[in-house]
């Protein structure tokens, strides 16, 4: 019985501005439910798109006296939040939160309460770790509160920005070789943030006589050391080698994760202990109530490929700074952590100049081929050089134009990859690199005559030797681009684009 297409709803959103509450929301919406977002701080919601589409309510549900008018009127109460990382005292945090969310959702008359928890495996000799009991004991206090809940358990959950997910791509793409603990070999279940999405939306239309938890999973059951294999295939690395040895307790493990990824230690030592435990669904039962997604359920590579997308398409050289709507439920939001989203280096430059943004633009249009890169035409010309004998094209393509460019244009060792006139210009590299390479440069109105210019380079490494290569050219770029961008508004003050000379042996 599909219940996923049943009368719009009034729903209740915790955790809005955490990973997946800030994807669930617009998923409603789509739905067409109204959306109420509870938060603590009501301005880190005030970059998400969706932002005037939803009411506020400012609380905290470890502070009952917080919650008054919260509830009212509510059909369905998401309750997406967890103590994860906040310290020894998680558990009893999580307990009370849980208790006092309860009592104030069937206090309210509120129909449903919806919560995503974790998958507990069906035998534990040494028992659960901290993190899944905590997460099966709130799910039990939900349970009991009065109010009909639906517990979806999930294990590892594919998506960018996901803890789990952030901590398997950091240690896949930074250690082509390590020295694994014994968890590598534990078999789990991951399940793809889409189909995630697609439960937690559909759960809202339960019938009333469903108080109860559901295992929700993707196809595919892996080791963990097969998703790392996997994810390396997936990502276009070569294949890992993996030696798991029984020394590493997952404290040891957490530590050495701290200092490989930048996933904090005090979130993944309690998913480092998680995954000790084989976590694989022992039922499947949401599916008779919330049919699967339309073409099934998401396989783990092809889930790998959709949070990998947004620096593929260079998504990610737009949407950290925009407010446009994400295509998928895989893209980053802005309320991610700053780890999330895989490895990103960039170099931000900017400068606010008293001459009109059009002058500016002439500028930026111009940049490359004749005109040359504003800033140290000897180190351009070295790099060019470098990337020839390396079999790449170098800077001898030059420009289409001498004024004009457009998408698609072959720009010295760039591609025009999105222009927007009088505004932005991004540029793709296609120098050999460990890595995916852009320039961004941009330009607007800053008062009635002046102009704030924008620079950003970034570099997406590849594998260990992109992670090398970037910081073997940090220490030139406070040269080369910050001359690159004083120099190109000084050009625009002095009447705009001329062709700048050639570099010789003695240039500095």
């Amino acid at each position: 019985m599909d219940l996923t297409t049943s009368r719009p709803l009034r729903c209740l959103v915790t955790g809005a501005t955490g990973y997946i509450g800030g994807r669930l929301v617009p998923e409603l919406l789509a739905r067409g439910h109204a959306v109420r977002c509870l938060v603590r701080d009501p301005s880190r919601l005030r970059d998400q798109p969706w932002r005037a589409t939803v009411e506020t309510a400012t609380g905290d549900v470890t502070r009952p006296d917080s919650l008054a008018g919260a509830f009212d009127g509510i059909d369905v109460a998401y309750y997406l939040i967890h103590s994860l990382g906040t310290g020894p005292a998680f558990e009893a945090t999580d307990r009370a939160a849980a208790r006092t969310f309860g009592a104030a959702a069937a206090a309210a008359g509120v129909r449903r309460i919806v919560y995503l928890g974790g998958l507990v495996p069906a035998h534990t000799p040494d028992g659960l770790s901290p993190h899944l009991r905590s997460r099966a004991e709130v799910g039990r206090i939900l349970r009991d509160s009065g109010v009909p809940t639906a517990e979806l358990r999930a294990a590892v959950i594919i998506g960018s920005g996901s803890a789990s997910f952030e901590m398997l791509r950091h240690l896949t793409e930074r250690l082509p070789a390590m020295v694994t603990p014994r968890w590598v070999s534990t078999r789990i279940q991951p399940i793809a943030v889409r189909d995630v999405l697609h439960y937690l939306a559909g759960a809202a239309h339960l019938p009333p006589g469903i108080n109860r938890s559901f295992d929700i999973g993707g196809p595919d059951v892996l080791t963990y050391e097969q998703m790392m294999q996997r994810y390396a295939r997936t990502a276009g690395l070569h294949r890992r080698l993996i030696v798991p040895v029984p020394v590493l307790t997952p404290y040891l493990s957490s530590h050495w994760i701290g200092l490989v990824t930048p996933v904090p230690n005090s979130i993944a030592r309690p998913l480092v202990e998680s995954l000790r435990h084989e976590v694989v669904c022992g039922e499947h039962d949401i599916a008779r109530w919330v049919p699967d997604p339309e073409g099934g359920l998401t396989g783990f590579d092809r889930a790998v490929e959709l949070a990998l997308r947004r620096i593929k398409d260079a998504d990610v050289a737009t949407r950290w700074s925009s407010a446009s709507l994400p295509g998928a439920p895989s893209d980053p939001l802005p309320s991610d952590p700053d780890w999330a989203g895989g490895s990103l280096y960039q170099d931000v430059q900017e400068l606010t100049v008293s001459v009109p943004p059009a002058a500016v633009w002439q500028v930026i249009e111009g940049i490359g081929g004749d005109n040359g890169w504003y800033s140290f035409p000897l180190a351009w010309a070295l790099r060019g050089w470098l990337d020839r004998a390396a079999g790449g094209v170098g800077l001898r393509r030059g420009r289409r134009d001498p004024a004009r460019l457009r998408v698609g244009d072959s720009l010295d060792f760039w591609r025009v990859e999105e222009i927007e006139p009088g505004r932005l210009l991004r540029l793709r590299a296609e120098m050999r690199l460990p890595g995916l390479a852009w320039l961004e440069l941009s330009v607007t109105a800053d008062g009635d005559h002046g102009a704030h210019y924008r620079q950003r380079a970034l570099f997406h490494p590849h594998g260990l030797a992109g992670h090398a290569y970037w910081w073997s050219v940090a220490p030139f770029h406070t040269f080369v681009f910050s001359g690159m961008a004083r120099n190109i508004t000084e050009r625009a003050g002095k009447g705009g684009t001329r062709p700048a000379p050639r570099p010789t042996a003695q240039a500095r």
